[in-house]
């Protein structure tokens, strides 16, 4: 069976959106979870730290997003990546490469390509995929799991949506509806990578996971490590702040 008409089935068997026993829809909570680290506008201040089988690396970085549409990171050390950067205006993706005064734009294609070297994509950094948007999805799961009373999404992606994923299953932990883990599968139904969340704070006037780990499924020694040292939300940005110059700005 193709992986097409695999993810139409899926799409049959997905058909209505069961309610929870505190009485929200799935869809509820996955627009409650996929807006968790965004808001209407946010900055933050994040390490990233890369593990693999010959070698190893951390980059910190400043970060800022407006909505779904709009997202910046711009490296600030070590010193020689300094100013690199990756911007996203709309539907269109640059890279900033400082080193040569060079900007590039990315195309659709390779939006799934790793980032920086990491284990995370140029889709993951600048967040172009809305789960509410992009993807049906059901209550596949709803009981205790590790200690914890949790919920489990099924998503399988709308048949035109621009996603590579096959196959998505998140994990949401009920107490105060914290993301626990994602993994994410390919369209022939195998383990691509899982997502894991963890060091819950409170940074900007909610509770958040300050880190996250993304362990690839074929190599399960490695991985990237996301950590939040700062993080604000509704910080008044505008459509202006994100614009090819001050995709090249060095601060």
């Amino acid at each position: 069976m193709g992986a097409r008409a695999s993810r139409t089935i899926w799409l049959l068997l997905l058909a209505g959106l069961p309610a929870t026993a505190e009485g929200q829809t799935a869809r509820e909570i996955l627009d409650e979870v996929d807006q968790l680290m965004r808001g209407e506008s946010s900055r933050g201040v994040v390490s990233m730290e890369i593990t693999t089988e010959h070698w190893a690396r951390k980059l910190q970085m400043e970060v800022w997003s407006l909505g779904t549409e709009y997202s910046l990171v711009r490296v600030e050390s070590p010193a020689r990546e300094a100013g690199m950067a990756t911007l996203k205006a709309d539907q269109e993706v640059w890279n900033y490469l400082p080193r040569v005064d060079r900007t590039i734009k990315v195309p659709p294609s390779l939006m799934m390509g790793a980032w920086m070297g990491s284990h995370f994509t140029n889709d993951d950094l600048v967040k172009e995929s809305r789960m509410i948007d992009d993807y049906e999805f059901e209550i596949s799961f709803e009981g205790e799991r590790g200690g914890e009373e949790i919920w489990e999404f099924v998503l399988v992606p709308k048949p035109e949506a621009p996603v590579v994923w096959g196959r998505v299953e998140y994990e949401v932990r009920k107490r105060d509806r914290m993301p626990t883990s994602v993994r994410y599968y390919d369209e022939d139904g195998g383990l691509a990578r899982s997502m894991e969340f963890s060091g819950y704070v409170a940074m900007g006037g909610r509770l958040v996971p300050a880190r996250m780990d993304v362990i690839p499924a074929d190599k399960p020694e490695e991985r990237t490590t996301l950590v939040y040292q700062e993080l604000e939300f509704d910080i008044g940005l505008d459509e202006r702040f994100f614009s090819l110059r001050n995709l090249r700005a060095r601060r």
